[in-house]
């Protein structure tokens, strides 16, 4: 049973619940102060109170989608890794599909009233990193007056660790888009959705590690190329989009800054400003000083020539630890007379799924405002 398995849940959850009974049974047969006694009423604690932790762990998981299987939880995923190309016209594109369905939660069972999910897998030929990922393709993308039409795209990202299955299923990404443009208030557009960490386990933070996973290049290359060379998307730059929460807003907003000519828009959903340096990420710029500034957004905005982009970032008063230094960048990009900045500020709300499904309807609209379809 998987990780994110409702039985693996209700197991726990009974597991706990029996021990707990267990050990209110058993308390007055263990009240002596003999070792033996001190020793079980210790052991039932301590096994007692693991259960739960372990049982709310794993309903916590299932809420916020931080890991997809036993694997990727222990460090041990091994089913992404390097692509290596050994000619150069190998088999099959950049990016394959693996496997289709409808939208959750919408009505119909044709890709022309429904729209489609894919689950794929992208190689990147440039920095060798491959990745799953989920497109969304909107019920215009199937109709026949709009089979020459091309589409925006938006690449949506995940935090760290995150999963890309929850951008479906626990955000609603694609429900939503659908729901917007059936009611006119966004374009119809390609939603590509993946974890920011395309070398497991490794936290890179979208940085193009010196002699490690080259991830800026695959987001701001690879992963553009091989969307193109798949479906109809709009070649221009102002047909890109980007957006994330946590450490995918983070990304989002560097390579709005760093690609502006790849993503004419990028949107952060309780970003961050700067990449941490912990134990997930390792050492991501080996002393380079011109690397770790350029990963400063807060240093890039009031150092570096201004970015034509569009930006958004979001934050509550309440409950996310980002808010002050979300007031700064907004400050300095405003100083920059070029780079354009919007923001969505909640009166509370923490960095959690339910304050992104908060601000996704808003974002989306106006990310979909910005972007063409050429």
């Amino acid at each position: 049973m998987g990780l994110t398995s409702n039985k693996v849940l209700a197991l726990a959850a009974v597991f706990a619940a029996l021990l707990f009974v267990a050990t209110v049974w058993l308390w007055p047969r263990l009240a002596r102060r003999s070792w033996r006694a001190v020793t079980g009423r210790v052991g039932l604690l301590l096994v007692t109170q693991v259960a739960l932790l372990a049982s709310l762990g794993i309903a916590a998981n299932q809420v916020f989608g931080f890991y997809a299987s036993w694997a990727d939880l222990f460090g041990q995923e091994t089913d992404q890794g390097v692509v290596v190309n050994h000619t150069a016209g190998g088999r099959g594109g950049p990016l394959q599909v693996v496997s289709s369905g409808a939208v959750q939660g919408v009505s119909g069972d044709r890709p022309q009233t429904t729209g489609q999910i894919q689950r794929v897998d992208i190689a990147g030929r440039t920095s060798r990193l491959a990745t799953p990922a989920y497109v969304y393709l909107p019920p215009e993308y199937f109709q026949p007056q709009f089979r020459t039409r091309t589409f925006p795209v938006t690449v949506v990202l995940t935090g760290y660790p995150g999963t890309a299955q929850a951008l479906v299923d626990k955000l609603r990404y694609p429900r939503t888009a659908q729901e917007l443009a059936k009611n006119g208030r966004m374009q119809p557009m390609i939603l590509v959705m993946l974890r920011p960490t395309v070398a497991p386990p490794r936290d890179t933070e979208c940085v193009d590690v010196p002699g490690g996973p080259q991830t800026e290049t695959f987001f701001a290359k690879d992963l553009p190329e091989a969307v193109l060379a798949h479906y109809r998307v709009g070649k221009r730059p102002g047909s890109w989009g980007v957006m994330g929460d946590s450490t995918g807003g983070y990304c989002a907003l560097k390579l709005a800054m760093h690609f502006p000519g790849v993503y004419t828009a990028g949107v952060g959903l309780s970003p961050y400003y700067k990449a941490p340096i912990d134990p997930t990420t390792g050492d991501l710029f080996h002393r380079d000083r011109t690397l770790r500034d350029r990963a400063d957004l807060m240093w890039l905005i009031g150092h570096a020539p201004a970015p034509d982009t569009s930006l958004l970032v979001t934050s509550s008063r309440v409950g996310e630890h980002n808010y002050a230094a979300t007031l700064r960048f907004i400050e300095r990009v405003q100083a920059t007379n070029k780079t354009r900045i919007a923001s969505i500020i909640l009166g509370s709300g923490g960095h959690n799924f339910n304050t992104w499904r908060r601000e996704i309807p808003a974002a989306l609209q106006w990310l979909s405002g910005r972007l063409s379809d050429r």
